[in-house]
């Protein structure tokens, strides 16, 4: 018996609260046991934020593929953390059941309580539950409805999907704390006219609605946050390479918005590496007084360089280091070097040549500069060089190439408007787009990142909506988010619904998001 009761205390389970659907509400417990897992028991809507923090070698099974308790018990006793994932709190979602089975089984046990979706939905609609006048708080499932007395305080509605609740004035918000949240406020009269008018129906809709009840709707139109984001529920297409795109992709959700990376270059080692190789060499030895990086990949494919030679930051000790603009200036902060030059306008190969100094033969030991460039770039910076004096030695450091269109699906939305909006950060990325996977609709929004983009653009058909102020990706994604906010407005003074660029092509039927 002993013996039996040790074997079963190798292992254990873990039931665990994912929150009510924002991936950002999961909690620090919730994503380390998730990462030490060997087993999670997770349904298709958690499959996602799972394999986010999972370990590759842990299995991820569908509750409704096996017998969850039994199957939680048997990894536990085979000396396994079994962590099962439940929708909001896992004890206001079903987890009693498997909670019991592991307590009769003698396995050792743990409850991770997570955000529930009845205080977490109405938060993000700007619902406040309690007020100063009244602290009266009921959450209770929509079958139940029928049998609450009237209070005057404020009732939550679960499972309020099913139809609208037989009350007086409620909120009703649909898909809560995510990017296809969607509320309407209504009364038990005018609920048929109102969700007609938000494109709501009952017969479609998708995802589980949480329904609030009571005076402290009214505070809905001064407190919404979530759903007025200037971007909210965008469907954005970041036509960069996924390490390029990651900053941007944080910076739309910040503003609501769900970017798609859709990769328009491949990145490739140069077909002679002898160049990359000498010239690493003379950085080492002294051959350049400047090296001048135009772009990320540069910075990547010298620092990898650097790394298999067993070489850091420091061989650039004494050589001046030149970048194109923010992006290329952060990476080289993230190898150890702080650039010497940077230019504060066009951030451009041309707004650097702008900038760049000429050759002093008192001031300058060495006149060198070594340019490590993708295989097709531009020869402005170069010529300019050589015009200054300077003796430029151009090395490809990396090849650009066309990468394989995207999926069917991505494809389509494309070129039929299913986005709301492209984010362009060069005049390739457009050419590159175009010829993998289509011009965009006309409804989608187009923001570049500066003059010779929209040149660019505009040389394809299309219409530039946004253009950055300044030539960088945050400055892009800004303008894109002022550009949301003014149709908001827009929509809002006119009396009209708020809609998404995607909603107002012709045929769109509006739909609960």
């Amino acid at each position: 018996m002993a013996a039996s009761h040790e074997q079963s205390q190798l292992g254990w389970v873990a039931l665990v609260g994912a929150g009510p659907g924002d991936e950002g509400l999961l909690t620090v417990r919730a994503a380390e046991l998730l990462g030490q897992a060997s087993l999670v028991v997770a349904g298709p809507d958690l499959e996602s934020v799972a394999r986010s923090y999972m370990q590759a070698d842990a299995a991820l099974a569908d509750p409704a593929d096996a017998a969850t308790a039994r199957a939680l018990v048997q990894a536990a006793k085979g000396g396994q953390l079994a962590v099962r994932l439940f929708n909001g709190d896992p004890l206001l979602s079903g987890a009693v059941q498997d909670a019991t089975a592991c307590a009769k089984a003698g396995v050792r046990f743990e409850i991770v309580p997570g955000v529930p979706a009845a205080t977490a939905v109405p938060a993000y609609a700007g619902i406040p539950l309690v007020g100063d006048r009244n602290g009266e708080l009921r959450v209770i499932a929509a079958a139940d409805v029928s049998q609450v007395a009237y209070s005057p305080g404020t009732l939550v509605v679960t499972g309020a999907d099913g139809g609208p609740a037989e009350t007086a004035k409620f909120a009703i918000t649909w898909d809560g704390t995510t990017s296809a949240q969607q509320t309407v406020v209504s009364t038990l009269g005018r609920i048929g006219p109102d969700l007609k008018a938000a494109g709501v129906s009952l017969a479609n809709t998708r995802g589980s609605a949480i329904a609030v009840v009571g005076d402290a709707v009214a505070a809905r139109d001064r407190l919404s946050w979530f759903e007025t984001k200037p971007l909210f529920g965008w469907r954005v297409l970041v036509p960069r390479t996924k390490e390029q795109a990651a900053v941007v992709s944080q910076r739309l959700r910040e503003y609501g918005a769900v970017p798609e990376e859709v990769p328009t270059i491949a990145v490739e080692p140069p077909r002679t590496p002898q160049q990359m190789e000498r010239a690493v060499k003379g950085l080492v030895t002294g051959r350049y007084q400047w090296v001048a990086f135009t772009s990320v990949n540069a910075v990547r494919a010298v620092r990898e360089r650097f790394e298999e030679y067993g070489l850091d930051a420091r061989a650039f000790a004494g050589v001046k280091v030149a970048a194109v603009g923010e992006q290329t200036s952060a990476a080289l902060l993230e190898f150890g070097i702080r650039p010497d030059l940077v230019p504060d306008g066009d951030q451009s190969a041309e707004g650097l040549a702008e900038v760049w100094p000429p050759y002093d033969d008192l001031l300058d030991p060495i006149n060198r500069v070594l340019l490590p460039r993708a295989d097709i770039a531009t020869e402005t910076l170069l010529a300019r060089l050589i015009d200054l004096g300077w003796e430029a030695e151009d090395v490809t450091a990396y090849r650009t190439v066309r990468a394989a269109p995207p999926p069917a699906p991505v494809r389509e939305a494309i070129k039929g408007g299913g986005f709301d909006a492209v984010l362009f950060t060069s005049s390739s990325t457009v050419r590159n787009l175009v010829g993998i996977a289509g011009k965009p609709h006309a409804v989608t929004a187009i923001g570049v990142i500066g003059p010779q983009t929209a040149k660019t653009a505009a040389e394809f058909g299309l219409r530039v909506d946004v253009m950055a102020p300044k030539p960088s990706m945050a400055a892009l994604v800004d303008a894109m988010a002022e550009y949301g906010a003014s149709l908001r407005d827009a929509a809002q003074k006119a009396g009209e619904p708020v809609r998404r660029p995607s909603e107002r092509r012709r045929g769109a039927r509006r739909r609960l998001r």
